[in-house]
Protein backbone atom coordinates (compact mmCIF):
# COMPACT_ATOMS: atom_id res chain seq x y z
CA UNK A 1 0.00 0.00 0.00
CA UNK A 2 1.29 3.58 -1.00
CA UNK A 3 -0.37 7.24 -0.71
CA UNK A 4 -1.10 8.64 -3.78
CA UNK A 5 -0.91 12.40 -4.64
CA UNK A 6 -3.16 13.27 -7.82
CA UNK A 7 -2.17 15.62 -10.70
CA UNK A 8 -4.92 18.93 -11.23
CA UNK A 9 -6.16 19.59 -14.86
CA UNK A 10 -6.66 23.37 -14.81
CA UNK A 11 -8.77 23.10 -18.22
CA UNK A 12 -11.13 26.52 -18.73
CA UNK A 13 -14.06 24.48 -18.17
CA UNK A 14 -13.69 23.32 -14.91
CA UNK A 15 -15.44 25.27 -11.74
CA UNK A 16 -13.39 27.03 -8.93
CA UNK A 17 -13.93 25.69 -5.82
CA UNK A 18 -15.49 22.26 -5.67
CA UNK A 19 -11.98 19.91 -5.83
CA UNK A 20 -9.60 22.77 -4.15
CA UNK A 21 -12.28 22.03 -1.32
CA UNK A 22 -12.30 17.85 -1.61
CA UNK A 23 -8.57 18.00 -1.52
CA UNK A 24 -8.06 20.62 1.32
CA UNK A 25 -6.42 23.74 -1.05
CA UNK A 26 -6.80 27.13 -1.00
CA UNK A 27 -7.35 28.64 -5.16
CA UNK A 28 -5.41 31.68 -4.06
CA UNK A 29 -4.74 32.22 -7.96
CA UNK A 30 -8.89 31.81 -8.58
CA UNK A 31 -8.01 28.92 -11.05
CA UNK A 32 -10.35 26.48 -12.79
CA UNK A 33 -10.17 23.32 -10.98
CA UNK A 34 -11.53 20.79 -14.05
CA UNK A 35 -9.89 17.44 -13.27
CA UNK A 36 -7.66 15.68 -10.49
CA UNK A 37 -6.42 12.62 -12.11
CA UNK A 38 -5.29 9.47 -10.33
CA UNK A 39 -3.72 7.18 -12.65
CA UNK A 40 -0.10 6.79 -14.65
CA UNK A 41 -0.79 8.18 -17.91
CA UNK A 42 2.44 9.48 -19.20
CA UNK A 43 1.09 13.31 -19.75
CA UNK A 44 0.57 13.65 -16.12
CA UNK A 45 1.24 10.76 -13.60
CA UNK A 46 0.67 10.68 -10.10
CA UNK A 47 3.11 10.38 -8.06
CA UNK A 48 3.31 7.62 -4.90
CA UNK A 49 5.05 8.25 -1.19
CA UNK A 50 7.30 5.08 -1.14
CA UNK A 51 8.81 6.54 2.21
CA UNK A 52 12.05 7.88 1.32
CA UNK A 53 10.84 9.84 -2.20
CA UNK A 54 7.69 10.65 -4.03
CA UNK A 55 7.82 8.58 -7.43
CA UNK A 56 5.96 8.93 -10.50
CA UNK A 57 3.19 6.10 -10.55
CA UNK A 58 4.44 4.90 -14.22
CA UNK A 59 8.15 4.98 -13.13
CA UNK A 60 7.03 2.65 -10.01
CA UNK A 61 5.34 0.31 -11.98
CA UNK A 62 7.46 0.04 -14.61
CA UNK A 63 9.69 -1.18 -11.69
CA UNK A 64 7.94 -3.10 -10.26
CA UNK A 65 5.25 -5.12 -12.67
CA UNK A 66 4.23 -7.35 -9.94
CA UNK A 67 2.05 -4.75 -8.63
CA UNK A 68 -0.43 -5.22 -11.20
CA UNK A 69 -0.81 -8.75 -10.87
CA UNK A 70 -0.29 -11.23 -13.38
CA UNK A 71 -3.38 -11.36 -15.91
CA UNK A 72 -3.57 -7.79 -16.06
CA UNK A 73 0.43 -7.32 -16.99
CA UNK A 74 -0.08 -10.00 -19.67
CA UNK A 75 -3.56 -8.54 -20.82
CA UNK A 76 -2.40 -5.03 -21.01
CA UNK A 77 1.18 -4.30 -19.61
CA UNK A 78 0.42 -1.76 -17.79
CA UNK A 79 -2.13 0.14 -15.90
CA UNK A 80 -4.86 0.26 -17.95
CA UNK A 81 -7.32 2.64 -16.30
CA UNK A 82 -7.16 6.67 -15.45
CA UNK A 83 -9.32 7.58 -12.70
CA UNK A 84 -10.97 11.02 -12.32
CA UNK A 85 -12.32 13.75 -10.49
CA UNK A 86 -14.17 16.52 -12.83
CA UNK A 87 -16.33 19.84 -11.55
CA UNK A 88 -17.96 20.94 -15.38
CA UNK A 89 -19.04 24.03 -14.74
CA UNK A 90 -19.08 24.97 -18.36
CA UNK A 91 -19.94 22.53 -21.08
CA UNK A 92 -17.55 19.75 -22.27
CA UNK A 93 -16.98 19.42 -26.29
CA UNK A 94 -19.22 17.15 -28.23
CA UNK A 95 -16.95 14.43 -28.31
CA UNK A 96 -16.91 10.62 -29.42
CA UNK A 97 -13.82 7.87 -28.82
CA UNK A 98 -12.89 5.29 -30.92
CA UNK A 99 -12.13 1.64 -31.26
CA UNK A 100 -9.25 0.38 -29.90
CA UNK A 101 -8.44 -0.94 -33.66
CA UNK A 102 -9.15 1.97 -35.13
CA UNK A 103 -6.88 3.94 -32.07
CA UNK A 104 -3.95 1.61 -33.06
CA UNK A 105 -4.44 2.56 -36.82
CA UNK A 106 -5.00 6.35 -36.40
CA UNK A 107 -2.57 6.71 -34.08
CA UNK A 108 0.09 4.75 -36.81
CA UNK A 109 -1.15 7.10 -39.29
CA UNK A 110 -0.15 10.12 -37.28
CA UNK A 111 2.85 9.29 -36.41
CA UNK A 112 3.81 8.37 -40.03
CA UNK A 113 2.77 11.59 -41.44
CA UNK A 114 4.97 13.51 -38.84
CA UNK A 115 2.27 14.70 -36.74
CA UNK A 116 3.69 15.65 -33.34
CA UNK A 117 1.78 14.62 -30.42
CA UNK A 118 1.10 18.07 -28.73
CA UNK A 119 -0.28 19.68 -32.05
CA UNK A 120 -3.68 21.39 -32.65
CA UNK A 121 -4.21 19.23 -34.58
CA UNK A 122 -3.36 16.28 -34.10
CA UNK A 123 -6.56 12.94 -33.66
CA UNK A 124 -4.74 10.67 -31.55
CA UNK A 125 -2.61 10.89 -28.47
CA UNK A 126 -2.11 7.53 -28.15
CA UNK A 127 -3.06 3.87 -29.68
CA UNK A 128 -5.62 2.93 -26.58
CA UNK A 129 -9.41 3.48 -27.12
CA UNK A 130 -11.45 5.13 -24.04
CA UNK A 131 -14.17 3.55 -22.83
CA UNK A 132 -15.80 5.50 -19.85
CA UNK A 133 -17.98 5.37 -16.88
CA UNK A 134 -19.02 8.27 -14.71
CA UNK A 135 -20.65 8.24 -11.11
CA UNK A 136 -22.88 11.28 -10.31
CA UNK A 137 -21.49 13.21 -6.95
CA UNK A 138 -23.93 15.91 -7.42
CA UNK A 139 -26.93 16.62 -9.85
CA UNK A 140 -25.68 16.03 -12.81
CA UNK A 141 -26.12 16.90 -16.85
CA UNK A 142 -24.85 15.44 -19.72
CA UNK A 143 -25.60 14.60 -23.58
CA UNK A 144 -25.41 10.64 -24.21
CA UNK A 145 -26.27 9.31 -27.93
CA UNK A 146 -28.84 10.07 -30.57
CA UNK A 147 -32.14 10.71 -29.74
CA UNK A 148 -34.66 7.87 -30.65
CA UNK A 149 -36.19 7.84 -34.70
CA UNK A 150 -39.50 9.19 -33.21
CA UNK A 151 -38.32 11.56 -30.42
CA UNK A 152 -35.64 12.87 -33.13
CA UNK A 153 -38.49 12.96 -35.84
CA UNK A 154 -40.59 15.11 -33.35
CA UNK A 155 -37.68 17.99 -32.27
CA UNK A 156 -37.21 18.67 -36.12
CA UNK A 157 -41.09 18.90 -36.43
CA UNK A 158 -41.41 21.08 -33.28
CA UNK A 159 -38.25 23.07 -34.01
CA UNK A 160 -39.37 25.71 -37.20
CA UNK A 161 -35.75 26.27 -38.43
CA UNK A 162 -34.96 22.34 -38.19
CA UNK A 163 -38.10 21.69 -40.15
CA UNK A 164 -36.27 21.35 -43.47
CA UNK A 165 -33.74 18.31 -42.02
CA UNK A 166 -36.66 16.65 -41.61
CA UNK A 167 -36.58 15.28 -45.64
CA UNK A 168 -32.83 14.82 -45.04
CA UNK A 169 -33.34 12.73 -41.92
CA UNK A 170 -35.75 10.86 -43.77
CA UNK A 171 -34.28 9.90 -46.57
CA UNK A 172 -30.50 9.65 -45.40
CA UNK A 173 -30.59 8.62 -41.65
CA UNK A 174 -28.44 9.59 -38.55
CA UNK A 175 -25.35 9.49 -40.69
CA UNK A 176 -26.95 11.54 -43.20
CA UNK A 177 -28.38 14.38 -41.07
CA UNK A 178 -25.62 14.59 -38.99
CA UNK A 179 -22.97 14.45 -41.86
CA UNK A 180 -25.23 17.71 -43.17
CA UNK A 181 -25.10 19.83 -40.42
CA UNK A 182 -21.31 19.15 -39.77
CA UNK A 183 -20.65 20.48 -43.43
CA UNK A 184 -22.85 23.39 -43.46
CA UNK A 185 -20.84 26.64 -44.32
CA UNK A 186 -20.87 29.11 -41.60
CA UNK A 187 -22.68 31.42 -42.96
CA UNK A 188 -25.82 28.66 -42.78
CA UNK A 189 -25.21 27.67 -39.59
CA UNK A 190 -25.53 31.65 -38.61
CA UNK A 191 -28.58 31.34 -40.73
CA UNK A 192 -30.59 28.69 -38.92
CA UNK A 193 -29.25 29.13 -35.23
CA UNK A 194 -29.19 32.72 -34.83
CA UNK A 195 -32.73 33.47 -35.05
CA UNK A 196 -33.74 30.73 -32.78
CA UNK A 197 -30.90 31.29 -30.19
CA UNK A 198 -32.41 34.87 -30.41
CA UNK A 199 -35.77 34.13 -29.22
CA UNK A 200 -34.69 31.96 -26.68
CA UNK A 201 -32.42 34.36 -24.78
CA UNK A 202 -35.10 36.43 -23.03
CA UNK A 203 -36.30 33.16 -21.63
CA UNK A 204 -32.63 32.10 -20.62
CA UNK A 205 -31.82 35.29 -18.94
CA UNK A 206 -34.76 35.16 -17.11
CA UNK A 207 -33.96 31.51 -15.55
CA UNK A 208 -37.82 30.30 -17.27
CA UNK A 209 -35.80 27.30 -18.86
CA UNK A 210 -36.26 24.09 -17.54
CA UNK A 211 -32.33 22.09 -18.15
CA UNK A 212 -34.09 19.51 -19.09
CA UNK A 213 -34.68 21.72 -22.55
CA UNK A 214 -32.26 21.48 -25.22
CA UNK A 215 -32.67 25.16 -25.45
CA UNK A 216 -31.01 26.32 -22.13
CA UNK A 217 -27.65 24.37 -22.55
CA UNK A 218 -28.21 26.10 -26.65
CA UNK A 219 -28.67 29.53 -24.97
CA UNK A 220 -25.96 29.10 -22.39
CA UNK A 221 -23.18 27.92 -24.99
CA UNK A 222 -24.15 31.66 -26.97
CA UNK A 223 -23.82 33.57 -23.57
CA UNK A 224 -20.63 31.92 -22.91
CA UNK A 225 -19.28 33.37 -26.38
CA UNK A 226 -21.08 36.88 -25.37
CA UNK A 227 -24.54 36.34 -26.82
CA UNK A 228 -22.85 36.45 -30.26
CA UNK A 229 -24.97 35.37 -32.92
CA UNK A 230 -22.14 35.16 -35.75
CA UNK A 231 -20.29 32.33 -36.32
CA UNK A 232 -22.44 29.89 -33.92
CA UNK A 233 -21.05 26.81 -33.13
CA UNK A 234 -22.79 24.15 -34.88
CA UNK A 235 -22.16 22.03 -31.47
CA UNK A 236 -25.65 23.53 -30.87
CA UNK A 237 -27.27 21.17 -33.35
CA UNK A 238 -25.91 18.20 -31.35
CA UNK A 239 -27.74 19.34 -28.10
CA UNK A 240 -31.04 19.32 -29.90
CA UNK A 241 -30.18 15.81 -32.29
CA UNK A 242 -28.74 14.03 -28.79
CA UNK A 243 -30.42 12.75 -25.50
CA UNK A 244 -30.28 15.34 -22.42
CA UNK A 245 -29.89 12.95 -19.15
CA UNK A 246 -30.16 14.07 -15.58
CA UNK A 247 -28.15 11.60 -12.81
CA UNK A 248 -28.76 11.90 -9.22
CA UNK A 249 -25.78 11.73 -7.12
CA UNK A 250 -25.05 7.66 -7.21
CA UNK A 251 -26.16 6.78 -10.33
CA UNK A 252 -23.90 6.40 -13.36
CA UNK A 253 -23.37 5.85 -17.23
CA UNK A 254 -21.15 4.17 -19.53
CA UNK A 255 -20.11 5.64 -22.56
CA UNK A 256 -18.30 3.21 -25.20
CA UNK A 257 -16.50 3.41 -28.09
CA UNK A 258 -18.83 5.28 -31.18
CA UNK A 259 -21.01 6.80 -28.62
CA UNK A 260 -21.26 10.53 -29.25
CA UNK A 261 -21.40 12.22 -26.08
CA UNK A 262 -21.18 15.47 -24.07
CA UNK A 263 -20.76 17.12 -19.94
CA UNK A 264 -22.79 19.73 -19.31
CA UNK A 265 -22.92 20.21 -15.59
CA UNK A 266 -22.07 18.92 -11.97
CA UNK A 267 -19.31 16.69 -10.66
CA UNK A 268 -18.66 13.35 -11.05
CA UNK A 269 -16.29 10.43 -10.22
CA UNK A 270 -14.98 9.36 -13.71
CA UNK A 271 -13.00 5.85 -15.04
CA UNK A 272 -11.73 5.23 -18.25
CA UNK A 273 -8.71 3.01 -20.20
CA UNK A 274 -5.75 4.94 -19.83
CA UNK A 275 -6.24 7.28 -23.17
CA UNK A 276 -6.56 11.03 -24.12
CA UNK A 277 -8.28 10.00 -27.80
CA UNK A 278 -10.94 12.75 -28.38
CA UNK A 279 -12.54 13.17 -31.34
CA UNK A 280 -14.62 16.80 -31.33
CA UNK A 281 -17.67 17.93 -32.96
CA UNK A 282 -18.32 20.79 -31.68
CA UNK A 283 -19.16 23.20 -28.46
CA UNK A 284 -15.13 23.65 -27.87
CA UNK A 285 -12.27 26.06 -30.07
CA UNK A 286 -10.30 23.01 -30.33
CA UNK A 287 -9.54 20.48 -33.16
CA UNK A 288 -12.40 19.67 -35.45
CA UNK A 289 -11.75 17.04 -38.22
CA UNK A 290 -15.18 16.16 -39.83
CA UNK A 291 -14.41 13.60 -41.66
CA UNK A 292 -12.54 11.56 -39.04
CA UNK A 293 -15.46 12.02 -36.68
CA UNK A 294 -18.08 10.96 -39.02
CA UNK A 295 -16.23 8.03 -39.60
CA UNK A 296 -16.69 6.56 -35.63
CA UNK A 297 -20.17 8.07 -34.57
CA UNK A 298 -22.62 5.56 -33.48
CA UNK A 299 -25.42 6.13 -36.03
CA UNK A 300 -28.15 4.65 -34.28
CA UNK A 301 -30.91 5.91 -31.66
CA UNK A 302 -30.39 4.73 -27.74
CA UNK A 303 -32.33 5.04 -24.76
CA UNK A 304 -29.91 5.61 -22.12
CA UNK A 305 -28.94 3.45 -19.88
CA UNK A 306 -28.89 4.66 -16.02
CA UNK A 307 -26.70 2.18 -13.51
CA UNK A 308 -27.84 2.50 -10.18
CA UNK A 309 -25.04 0.22 -9.04
CA UNK A 310 -25.12 -3.24 -7.38
CA UNK A 311 -25.23 -3.78 -3.71
CA UNK A 312 -22.56 -6.16 -2.38
CA UNK A 313 -22.33 -5.36 1.17
CA UNK A 314 -21.05 -2.14 2.62
CA UNK A 315 -19.33 -1.58 -1.79
CA UNK A 316 -21.75 -0.39 -4.37
CA UNK A 317 -20.27 -1.87 -7.90
CA UNK A 318 -20.78 -0.40 -11.18
CA UNK A 319 -20.02 -3.24 -13.47
CA UNK A 320 -19.09 -2.08 -17.39
CA UNK A 321 -18.59 -4.21 -20.88
CA UNK A 322 -15.15 -4.08 -20.65
CA UNK A 323 -11.78 -5.76 -19.15
CA UNK A 324 -10.23 -2.80 -18.09
CA UNK A 325 -11.80 -1.68 -14.99
CA UNK A 326 -14.53 -0.93 -13.02
CA UNK A 327 -15.46 1.52 -10.19
CA UNK A 328 -17.46 1.19 -7.06
CA UNK A 329 -18.35 3.30 -3.88
CA UNK A 330 -17.78 1.85 -0.04
CA UNK A 331 -19.33 3.00 2.22
CA UNK A 332 -17.64 2.55 5.91
CA UNK A 333 -19.28 2.93 9.64
CA UNK A 334 -17.73 2.95 12.61
CA UNK A 335 -17.63 -0.70 14.04
CA UNK A 336 -18.13 -2.29 10.13
CA UNK A 337 -14.93 -2.34 8.59
CA UNK A 338 -14.33 -2.90 4.59
CA UNK A 339 -12.07 -6.08 3.98
CA UNK A 340 -10.53 -7.16 0.77
CA UNK A 341 -7.61 -8.68 -1.11
CA UNK A 342 -6.82 -6.85 -4.22
CA UNK A 343 -6.85 -8.96 -7.92
CA UNK A 344 -4.99 -6.06 -9.50
CA UNK A 345 -3.71 -3.00 -8.98
CA UNK A 346 -6.22 -0.78 -6.85
CA UNK A 347 -6.47 3.73 -6.15
CA UNK A 348 -9.12 4.46 -3.34
CA UNK A 349 -10.02 7.84 -3.03
CA UNK A 350 -11.82 9.18 0.24
CA UNK A 351 -13.97 11.75 -0.60
CA UNK A 352 -15.54 12.43 2.63
CA UNK A 353 -14.62 11.67 6.36
CA UNK A 354 -11.27 9.96 7.70
CA UNK A 355 -10.07 5.85 6.77
CA UNK A 356 -7.79 4.16 8.44
CA UNK A 357 -6.16 1.53 5.87
CA UNK A 358 -4.43 -1.15 7.84
CA UNK A 359 -2.68 -4.45 5.98
CA UNK A 360 -0.67 -7.13 7.44
CA UNK A 361 2.79 -5.06 6.90
CA UNK A 362 1.73 -1.49 7.47
CA UNK A 363 -0.76 1.11 7.71
CA UNK A 364 -1.79 4.78 7.63
CA UNK A 365 -4.57 7.34 7.73
CA UNK A 366 -6.58 9.10 4.93
CA UNK A 367 -8.72 12.46 5.28
CA UNK A 368 -11.32 13.32 2.50
CA UNK A 369 -9.17 14.02 -0.82
CA UNK A 370 -6.28 11.73 -0.20
CA UNK A 371 -5.67 8.48 -1.78
CA UNK A 372 -3.97 4.96 -2.16
CA UNK A 373 -2.64 3.00 -4.27
CA UNK A 374 -2.72 -0.83 -3.65
CA UNK A 375 -0.77 -3.61 -5.54
CA UNK A 376 -2.43 -7.06 -6.53
CA UNK A 377 -2.58 -9.55 -3.93
CA UNK A 378 -2.01 -7.41 -1.24
CA UNK A 379 -4.73 -7.88 1.49
CA UNK A 380 -6.22 -5.45 3.59
CA UNK A 381 -9.02 -3.20 5.61
CA UNK A 382 -10.74 -0.07 5.81
CA UNK A 383 -12.05 1.37 9.29
CA UNK A 384 -13.41 4.54 10.63
CA UNK A 385 -14.09 6.23 13.71
CA UNK A 386 -16.68 8.58 12.22
CA UNK A 387 -18.23 7.59 8.59
CA UNK A 388 -16.27 7.19 5.41
CA UNK A 389 -17.16 7.11 1.77
CA UNK A 390 -14.44 6.39 -0.82
CA UNK A 391 -14.39 5.49 -4.48
CA UNK A 392 -12.07 2.54 -5.77
CA UNK A 393 -10.78 1.88 -9.54
CA UNK A 394 -9.59 -1.71 -10.43
CA UNK A 395 -9.59 -4.29 -13.07
CA UNK A 396 -12.18 -7.34 -12.84
CA UNK A 397 -9.96 -9.87 -12.80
Amino acid sequence: MYKLKGKVQHYAWGGHDYIPQLLNEINFENLPYAEYWMGAHHSSPSLIETGTELVPLNRLLEENKDLLGDKVLSQFGGLPYLFKVLDVKDMLSIQVHPSKAEAEKGFRNENQKGIPLNAANRNYKDDNHKPEVMVALSGFWLLHGFKQKEELEETLMKIAPFNFLLPVFEKEGYYGLYKYVMELSPAKVDAILGPLIAGLLPAYKAQELPLSDPGYWASKAVAAEGERLTEIDRGIFSIYFFNIVYLQPGEGVFQGAGLPHAYLHGQNIELMSNSDNVLRGGLTPKHIDVPELLKHIQFEGITPEVMKGEVRGVETVYPCPVPDFVVSSIRVKKGKPYTHTAGSAEILLVLSGQADFRSPQQGFTLKQGESAFIGAGESYEISTETNAVLYKAAVPV
